[in-house]
């Protein structure tokens, strides 16, 4: 059906320019009546358009923010882990607050709150000890707000908080809970989620919640990456990273297109495509470094330490180690035993397993890891923050505070050095105006400047964890820490 077609939005919004070709004034009047005000620039997802962390543009945004540098305004919020997102007069954002689950709209230009809706559930899954039930970054397309929270699924709204939809889900069986973000794509929204068992992709009518395809991605265990969009000989695709390969989806079939394969056996970093139409894939996990491996022993040899004699392996006979610290990850059904299947394919998983960065040039069809990949680094990789493509060089931030660059053309390294946040990092870097922001967990944010060379610009500490990645727009910088949410700017600049 047509209104079923992701590209309906864009043939419609060619309308206005053929009108004015036919000497057809529309007036704003018309044109406002839709309820999506006109906007010079969005942040409309995890990491902005397309997940590419690059502010649109060209605002100048200032090189030292804090709580008193350049701060427009500050409002407290209850905590979470989702990213901001920005569309029109509007940021919207999840939370929680005594064990309820929020989405919120705040207005752009005061951060006052102009509603909230809960998102009723029936159990909280388990999650990371430093985790949250509201991770996942809601997505909007300025009409259509959709929240994900694993413990009660997708909700959406539209702009005045009136629920429009809701497609229950989980609790998934994962105890870090639910990560990667929904995306929109048109008229659909794509949900991917990784986890140790019922692993899929999806395509949603945004403006339905109806199902309009669902893969099978069962073989991958948990990760977190979000998908991204990519136009690959001249079709779009669904990139999504997982367990030791890249995967590309048909837009319109969720079926697989194309795979590169030989990466880390948990992917928490969200692909990005650079200037040139590139794809730039980061994965990292422990024991996948080329010299530091984690070595799994066959079952066999585990299984003399099954005491009871049942021919499966509980957590009191798991060996002390890296393998009795993984004993829920390994044991997917969450059944508190260990097959013999579900240990032989972990194992596999371990001994296949390759951090790495890899560049992929677009027109290929299905394996081409061997013609497609034109360079591959494996050194100083993050584990969650993504890497940013921003014109000629790749910039990344692992733990430590220990900045790399790439030449995004070879990948040949340029850089690696510290800024002043030594922190564990999860927020991903975002630039703009030849800067990139870099916020530590510890809340240290450090801003360098945007070349192979790069220098540290300024550094600030504000004193409160942060988790979530800032937003970019119109000149604005929306930063969310545990307690508050900050919007930071030049004076005069901002929509």
């Amino acid at each position: 059906m047509l209104h079923e077609h992701p590209n309906n939005s864009r043939i419609r919004s060619s309308f206005p320019a053929l009108f004015a070709a036919l000497g057809i004034v529309i007036t704003a009047v018309v044109l406002a009546s839709t309820g999506n005000p006109a906007v010079a620039d969005s942040w409309p997802q995890f990491r902005g358009k397309n997940a590419s962390g690059r502010a649109g543009g060209d605002h100048a945004l200032p090189r030292v923010i804090g709580p008193k540098e350049n701060m427009i305004w500050r409002v407290k919020l209850p905590p979470g882990h989702s990213s901001p997102v920005v569309y029109g007069d509007r940021i919207y954002l999840t939370a929680v607050e005594d064990d309820r689950l929020w989405t919120f709209a705040l207005n752009r230009d005061t951060g006052k709150t102009l509603w909230r809706r809960e998102a009723p559930y029936h159990e909280l899954e388990e999650i990371h000890t430093i985790g949250s039930y509201a991770q996942p970054t809601p997505v909007t397309d300025g009409r259509t707000i959709v929240s994900l929270f694993g413990s009660s699924g997708l909700f959406a709204y539209d702009r005045d908080g009136t629920q429009l939809w809701h497609l229950p889900m989980g609790p998934f069986r994962n105890n870090f809970g639910a990560g990667s973000s929904p995306i929109m794509v048109d008229d659909w929204v794509i949900l991917n989620q990784d986890h140790d068992t019922d692993s899929f992709l999806m395509a949603l009518d945004k403006r339905t919640g109806k199902v309009i395809w669902r893969t099978d991605r069962s073989e991958f265990p948990r990760g977190y990456a979000t998908p991204v969009l990519w136009e690959n000989n001249g079709k779009q695709q669904i990139v999504v990273a997982g367990t030791l390969r890249i995967v590309g989806y048909d837009l319109l079939t969720g079926k697989e297109a194309w795979t590169v394969t030989g990466i880390s056996r948990i992917v928490n970093m969200t692909p990005t495509v650079g200037p040139r139409g590139t794809l730039f894939v980061a994965a990292w996990a422990p024991g996948g470094d080329a010299t530091n491996r984690i070595d799994v022993s066959p079952f066999a040899t585990v299984l003399k330490r099954d005491a009871n004699g049942n021919g499966v392996i509980e957590l009191d006979e798991t060996p002390p180690g890296p393998l009795k610290m993984r004993f829920n990850q390994i044991d997917r059904d969450k059944n508190g035993h260990i097959t013999e299947e579900e240990y032989e394919s972990m194992r596999k998983v371990f001994d296949a397993a390759h951090n790495v960065i890899v560049a992929i040039r677009p027109g290929g069809e299905g394996d081409i890891t061997e013609t497609h990949v034109t360079w591959r680094y494996d050194r100083s990789l993050p584990y969650v923050p993504s890497p940013i493509a921003y014109k000629e060089t790749v910039f990344f931030v692992k733990n430590g505070g220990i900045v790399s660059s790439l030449d995004i053309k070879t990948g040949e390294p340029l850089k690696t050095a510290r800024v002043s946040g030594t922190g564990n990092y999860y927020a991903s870097p975002v630039a703009g105006d030849d800067k990139i922001y870099l916020l530590s967990q510890r809340g240290e944010l450090s801003v360098i400047s945007a070349v192979g060379n790069w220098k540290e610009l300024a550094a600030t500490d504000f004193g409160e964890d942060a988790f979530a990645t800032p937003a970019i727009a119109d000149g604005r910088i929306y930063l969310r820490t545990a307690g508050h949410l900050y919007c930071f700017g030049l004076m005069g600049s901002g929509p």
